[in-house]
């Protein structure tokens, strides 16, 4: 992969991927197309519709587009801290988190980096976020919108946090941030590792930020969000309360 130069920081954007055929390129292509200093992680659990092959052939021709093919051990957060893992090895200062399914839009990316960056703050973790002025979900009913209102009131009590979108999937990570909560650490097989690292940020004091983002629904394909990954993940909740009230994490 081509070295930035001496003035560019390394923004990379880590993709976990898993059934994302129809969506995995053009989203590496809009990312890619953001600047020079932008690469593309793939983290793809061995999807059976082939879409870690697309990016493989892809990654071919394109020298900032990376696979990390995983066969085993797999699951939604340990595909992300193996994604954090590799863009720290690959030398990000500042590492994008973001889904596949295009209700992350790139084009917001630039404003939560100006965000990260903004002189005169400590800020160490920017969040797309619904639940400030501006944000919204896009397509979305009533039901799901009260739903996603009543999650986010639970984890802040739950946890302590302030932030409004507690569930963002759409970070932006300072480097630092990362290593200070010792991400290779991380402990929640499935979504709940949003709130885990949400929580390890939040208790070392790190700053963190929301700028608003309209979501969206997914482009293509089938969510593998169900019922009882949702409430697993409440779940797991519980469990970062308990771990942090007896001192074990």
């Amino acid at each position: 992969m081509p070295r930035p130069s001496p003035t560019t920081d390394l923004v990379v954007c880590t993709v976990p991927t898993y059934t994302e055929a129809e969506n995995i390129l053009p989203l590496a292509r809009e990312l890619l197309a953001l600047g020079p200093q932008f690469v593309v992680l793939v983290i793809d659990d061995h999807s059976p519709d082939g879409t870690w092959r697309l990016v493989e052939e892809a990654a071919k021709s394109e020298p900032r587009l990376h696979l990390l093919h995983r066969t085993t051990d797999k699951g939604r957060g340990r595909a992300g801290r193996d994604g954090f893992v590799r863009a720290l090895e690959l030398g990000a200062s500042t590492v994008i988190e973001m889904d596949a399914d295009h209700s992350h839009q790139p084009r917001y990316i630039p404003v939560m980096i100006e965000r990260l960056n903004r002189r005169g703050e400590q800020v160490g973790l920017v969040l797309g976020s619904r639940g400030v002025l501006g944000g919204r979900d896009a397509h979305r009913g009533l039901f799901r919108q009260l739903l996603t209102r009543c999650a986010n009131l639970y984890i802040r009590m739950m946890l302590g946090v302030t932030v409004r979108d507690c569930n963002s999937g759409f970070r932006c990570w300072r480097a630092e941030t990362l290593r200070a909560i010792d991400v290779a650490k991380t402990f929640s097989p499935g979504p709940a590792i949003v709130q885990e690292l949400l929580f390890k940020t939040a208790q070392r004091k790190i700053g963190i930020a929301e700028v608003p983002i309209e979501f969206h629904n997914r482009l293509h394909g089938q969510s593998t969000l169900t019922l009882r990954i949702l409430l697993q993940g409440y779940t797991a909740v519980l469990k970062l309360r308990w771990l942090a009230l007896t001192g074990r994490i």
